[in-house]
């Protein structure tokens, strides 16, 4: 029986899918986590063989430590993007296969993981790392503006800025602690339309691949709350209009040097054609997972255990439905008063309408830099991928979300 650590499963409820799969693979499951045992969820308490207490997480030298007197583990992993450096860390100290700690910096530290890239002559933002105003103030002389400020670290769009001009520069250098000891990650500004590229790769090779679009872009969405952000997943994966940005995520991995994992790959199209912004050896946030399940007839939560604990693969996808999320903001912070349209909302997405959110009168609003899995939402599918988008636009248009002060 394969013995799998997985650091960190008590961080969020999402993650419990995780340790449910492995345990369903027939591995021996141990949690390692700073939540004490007596604590511990029970829905992911049911699928642990083991608890491991550890003060922090992330602190890869204790978590050796503490697996070291657990001894016979064969793997450690985690599905947290913050967690995928002290991870490896500890997996090297072990002496335990998966990702390194060399690959893990390149998938956490964008400027590093750009000039990877470039070296491999794939296409991606010109980027530089900055440690002060006169850095980010060379490079915006040299690439121009409009630009794109973020924590050289960060996750998903937390702490990003697009930045216009000098003053805006200067401004998001400070938020971001430039000058102040901190360091941060600068690139060109990537016109075009966004997306993601996810797979689950074993011995460096993709064997699930699945491919998505956000409407709009990220930055966009998080700028107006009047905006119905939704992201979509394709079922035309294997048509040809895909096979460039494949061949290009396929590249990206082989040359992170990506074994056995998830990845989350993001990457825009535009004038310039095809740009991947970055990569992350996880699974993407927003439990878009789900989505791939309901679209693919699988569990990908029980095939990524398999890789993990076996470095197989059973499943296969159907691509029987393109599925899609829309999330309908209220119209300020605060309390939800009401709905307007939520009765044709539901009519039109008749059987497509697969899960939802909609908070009852008097919960409080959730800030929209909060994700995508906040306030109303609607998860749909549907066989043609362009009646999925037009479902989803149609929500966003048909219904308000009314809100008064808390």
């Amino acid at each position: 029986m394969t013995h799998v650590a997985l650091l960190a499963p008590d961080l969020f409820d999402a993650f419990d899918e995780f340790a449910r799969a492995l345990k369903q693979a027939g591995a021996r499951v141990t949690g390692v986590g700073a939540t004490p045992p007596s604590r511990l969820r029970r829905t992911l308490r049911r699928h642990l063989d083991d608890w491991v207490h550890v003060r922090s997480p992330f602190d890869g030298e204790e978590v050796a430590r503490a697996l070291i007197r657990r001894r016979g583990v064969d793997r450690l992993e985690t599905v947290e993007e913050r967690l995928v450096e002290p991870a490896a860390a500890a997996r090297e100290r072990l002496g335990l296969p998966g990702l390194s700690a060399a690959s893990a910096r390149l998938c956490r530290d964008k400027p590093a993981m750009k000039e990877a890239l470039r070296r491999a002559g794939i296409p991606c933002a010109e980027s530089a790392a900055v440690e002060s105003r006169a850095d980010l103030r060379r490079f915006a002389e040299r690439v121009g503006f409009p630009l794109i400020v973020k924590p050289r670290a960060g996750l998903g769009s937390l702490g990003t800025f697009r930045v216009e001009s000098p003053a805006e520069l200067e401004a998001a250098g400070r938020a971001l602690g430039v000058e102040r000891g901190g360091s941060a990650a600068v690139e060109e500004f990537v016109e075009g339309h966004e997306g993601f590229y996810d797979t689950l790769t074993v011995d460096g090779v993709p064997r699930l691949e699945f491919v998505s679009h956000y409407f709009p872009n990220v930055l966009e969405a998080l700028s107006d709350r009047r905006i119905s952000p939704r992201i979509a997943a394709t079922n035309r994966v294997e048509q040809d209009g895909y096979r460039e940005l494949r061949e290009i995520g396929r590249r990206v991995i082989a040359a992170l040097g990506v074994p056995t994992s998830a990845t989350h790959m993001e990457w825009f199209f535009g004038p310039k054609g095809l740009k991947v912004s970055e990569i992350g050896a996880r699974p993407p946030g927003e439990r878009l997972w789900d989505l791939y399940c309901v679209g693919n007839d699988l569990d990908l939560y029980l095939e990524w255990a398999r890789a993990i604990a076996f470095g197989r693969v059973d499943a296969r996808p159907s691509r029987r439905f393109a599925t899609g999320a829309v999330q309908v903001r209220p119209d300020r912070d605060g309390r939800i008063a009401g709905y307007l349209g939520l009765a044709e909302v539901r009519r039109r997405a008749g059987a497509s309408l697969f899960s939802s959110s909609v908070p009852r009168p008097g919960s409080r609003t959730v800030p929209i830099e909060k994700g995508y899995l906040a306030n109303a939402w609607f998860r749909l599918r549907h066989p043609d991928y362009d009646r999925l988008l037009a479902l989803m636009e149609e929500i966003g248009r048909t219904l308000r979300v009314r809100a008064r002060p808390a």
